[in-house]
Protein backbone atom coordinates (compact mmCIF):
# COMPACT_ATOMS: atom_id res chain seq x y z
CA UNK A 1 0.00 0.00 0.00
CA UNK A 2 1.42 3.23 -0.71
CA UNK A 3 1.14 6.15 1.61
CA UNK A 4 1.66 9.65 1.03
CA UNK A 5 4.75 9.50 3.04
CA UNK A 6 6.07 7.20 0.60
CA UNK A 7 9.32 8.23 -1.11
CA UNK A 8 8.57 9.51 -4.77
CA UNK A 9 8.16 7.62 -8.25
CA UNK A 10 11.29 8.88 -10.11
CA UNK A 11 10.54 8.80 -13.77
CA UNK A 12 12.68 10.42 -16.65
CA UNK A 13 11.35 10.97 -20.43
CA UNK A 14 13.99 11.15 -23.28
CA UNK A 15 13.58 11.56 -26.54
CA UNK A 16 10.16 12.98 -28.06
CA UNK A 17 7.03 13.60 -26.53
CA UNK A 18 4.76 13.82 -29.33
CA UNK A 19 2.15 11.24 -31.04
CA UNK A 20 4.13 9.11 -32.39
CA UNK A 21 4.69 7.99 -28.70
CA UNK A 22 1.71 8.74 -26.64
CA UNK A 23 0.52 4.64 -26.21
CA UNK A 24 3.96 4.07 -25.01
CA UNK A 25 4.56 7.21 -22.62
CA UNK A 26 0.75 7.14 -21.29
CA UNK A 27 1.58 3.64 -19.97
CA UNK A 28 4.48 4.62 -18.52
CA UNK A 29 2.95 8.13 -17.24
CA UNK A 30 -0.44 7.07 -15.43
CA UNK A 31 0.80 3.31 -13.92
CA UNK A 32 2.65 4.68 -10.93
CA UNK A 33 0.01 7.08 -10.20
CA UNK A 34 -1.51 5.07 -7.26
CA UNK A 35 -3.52 6.42 -4.32
CA UNK A 36 -1.41 8.91 -2.19
CA UNK A 37 1.50 8.62 -4.78
CA UNK A 38 4.42 10.93 -5.19
CA UNK A 39 5.60 10.89 -8.96
CA UNK A 40 8.42 13.05 -9.98
CA UNK A 41 8.81 13.24 -14.15
CA UNK A 42 12.01 14.55 -14.89
CA UNK A 43 11.40 16.34 -18.48
CA UNK A 44 14.92 17.19 -19.05
CA UNK A 45 15.59 14.87 -21.80
CA UNK A 46 12.66 15.65 -23.69
CA UNK A 47 13.42 17.21 -27.24
CA UNK A 48 10.23 18.18 -28.92
CA UNK A 49 6.58 18.42 -26.94
CA UNK A 50 3.35 18.54 -29.58
CA UNK A 51 -0.34 18.65 -28.13
CA UNK A 52 -0.19 14.99 -27.54
CA UNK A 53 2.44 15.05 -25.37
CA UNK A 54 0.72 17.82 -23.26
CA UNK A 55 -2.27 16.28 -22.99
CA UNK A 56 -0.75 13.07 -21.52
CA UNK A 57 1.15 15.51 -18.80
CA UNK A 58 -2.30 16.93 -18.28
CA UNK A 59 -3.77 13.85 -18.23
CA UNK A 60 -1.57 12.66 -15.52
CA UNK A 61 -2.07 15.70 -13.46
CA UNK A 62 -5.13 15.02 -13.29
CA UNK A 63 -4.95 11.64 -12.18
CA UNK A 64 -2.86 12.59 -9.28
CA UNK A 65 -4.95 14.80 -8.02
CA UNK A 66 -8.04 12.57 -8.39
CA UNK A 67 -5.49 9.68 -7.00
CA UNK A 68 -5.02 12.40 -4.13
CA UNK A 69 -0.87 12.15 -5.11
CA UNK A 70 1.31 14.35 -6.98
CA UNK A 71 2.62 14.77 -10.04
CA UNK A 72 5.74 16.63 -10.14
CA UNK A 73 7.71 18.13 -13.17
CA UNK A 74 11.22 18.91 -12.85
CA UNK A 75 14.27 19.59 -15.18
CA UNK A 76 11.99 21.21 -18.02
CA UNK A 77 14.22 20.85 -21.32
CA UNK A 78 13.75 24.07 -23.71
CA UNK A 79 11.27 22.23 -25.83
CA UNK A 80 9.09 21.78 -22.42
CA UNK A 81 9.73 25.08 -21.26
CA UNK A 82 8.80 26.25 -24.78
CA UNK A 83 5.94 25.07 -25.01
CA UNK A 84 4.96 25.76 -21.24
CA UNK A 85 5.85 29.49 -21.77
CA UNK A 86 3.56 29.60 -24.85
CA UNK A 87 -0.02 28.25 -23.40
CA UNK A 88 0.96 29.69 -19.95
CA UNK A 89 0.89 26.27 -18.55
CA UNK A 90 3.48 26.89 -15.62
CA UNK A 91 1.06 27.69 -12.97
CA UNK A 92 -1.34 24.84 -13.62
CA UNK A 93 1.34 22.41 -13.19
CA UNK A 94 3.08 24.34 -10.37
CA UNK A 95 6.64 23.18 -10.75
CA UNK A 96 9.50 25.37 -10.12
CA UNK A 97 11.10 26.34 -13.48
CA UNK A 98 14.52 27.67 -14.47
CA UNK A 99 14.19 29.35 -17.58
CA UNK A 100 17.78 30.51 -18.80
CA UNK A 101 18.61 33.49 -20.04
CA UNK A 102 19.12 33.62 -24.32
CA UNK A 103 22.47 33.93 -25.71
CA UNK A 104 23.68 37.92 -25.54
CA UNK A 105 20.73 38.91 -22.96
CA UNK A 106 20.99 41.39 -20.68
CA UNK A 107 20.93 40.01 -17.04
CA UNK A 108 20.22 41.98 -14.19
Amino acid sequence: MTTATSLPVSLRIDGEMTIYRAAELKQLLLEPLQPHATVEVNLSGVTELDTAGLQLLLLAKRTALQQEGQLRLVGHSPAVLNVFDLLNLAAYFGDDLVIAHPPGAARN
